[in-house]
């Protein structure tokens, strides 16, 4: 079995030898099914914020910081596969799995303890498919604190912002991600191990370019205005934050691994 399986068998966080087989069909469901890359829409930022606007009001307000909008949807003219994706900051990993994960659940969303890309090793994090009536994947939600074992996914905005900066270089994701799509149309592992070298070298130019105008459309995919601007509006808000991110880092330590 793919490392990738292993780690998605913690499915819902449960792991009984009764429930196996059962897992193991979903889990080979939600690896196999359709990889398709359609057009830019222009419906992609309102999904995201309507999703955003559910998900703070359904959980606890406590709970949840940041939420973002990233991946090709999030590219103003980008192809991409039709899933909105979506970057969310929590207090507490532990948090998420034992309060937010049920929750979530409970309004049909399915819910993996899943590692952070790929490998079958911490750092682990909360990710939820949510799927319309009938059963396509609508978004992917990608719940994890700001600790810095997670800093490869934060960084994904980087290349996000990039790419809205960059059209030339969006266009040629998008021919590779058409291409991958043809060429894996079945096989999510695949199609996603296709892209990376692709986006580590895009990574690599963005932290050495960094641009301010970036900074500010980027911003925009946030449903709170992006960080800058929270802390240019609410620095004591923000120091209190920072405080309380200290201390679940903490408590976070102790339970991501169970």
């Amino acid at each position: 079995m793919r490392a990738a399986q292993r780690a998605v068998l913690s499915f819902g966080g449960n792991e009984h030898p009764a429930l196996m087989n059962t897992l193991e069909e979903r889990v080979h469901w939600a690896l196999r099914e359709d990889v398709t890359i359609v057009p830019y829409d222009a419906a992609w930022p309102e999904l995201f914020r309507q999703e955003a606007k559910h998900l703070r009001a359904c959980l606890p307000p406590q709970l949840i910081r940041r939420i973002e909008h990233f991946g090709s949807t999030a590219v103003p003219g980008l192809a991409a596969k039709p899933i909105i994706d979506m970057l969310v900051e929590v207090t507490s990993l532990r948090a998420a799995r034992v309060e937010i994960a049920p929750i979530l659940e409970a309004h049909g969303y399915d819910y993996f303890w899943r590692p952070t890309i790929g490998d079958d090793v911490p750092p682990w994090y909360a990710f939820f498919i949510k799927r319309d009536q009938r059963g396509t994947r609508t978004h992917h939600i990608h719940m994890m604190t700001r600790r810095p074992v997670f800093q490869a996914h934060w960084q994904r905005l980087l290349f996000r912002d990039y790419l809205i900066a960059h059209s030339g270089v969006a266009a040629e994701y998008g021919r590779l991600k058409k291409d991958l799509a043809s060429a894996h149309p079945n096989d999510r592992l695949a199609y996603t191990a296709g892209k990376t070298d692709f986006i580590l070298s895009v990574m690599a130019r963005a932290k050495q370019t960094p641009n301010p105008a970036v900074e500010r459309r980027g911003a925009s995919r946030s449903d709170q205005g992006g960080s800058a601007t929270q802390r240019r509006l609410a620095p004591a808000a923000h120091r209190r934050r920072e405080a309380d991110k200290a201390m679940e880092k903490r408590k976070d330590s102790i339970h991501d691994r169970h």
